[in-house]
């Protein structure tokens, strides 16, 4: 286990285990991706939004 906070999406209940101890859902982390200038396909993530 990682020491990053990770979330449940389905009661968004914050922990630091990969199943939710709530509902035993798997957790997602919480953090957004790393920004990468050399990033090729961030024009047309953008372009999505």
């Amino acid at each position: 286990m990682k020491g990053r906070i990770r979330r449940c999406s389905a009661d968004h209940t914050y922990t630091l285990a990969a199943q939710c101890p709530v509902c035993k859902e798997p957790t997602e982390t919480a953090h957004p991706a790393r920004y990468s200038p050399e990033d090729r396909y961030g024009l047309y993530r953008r372009l999505v939004r």
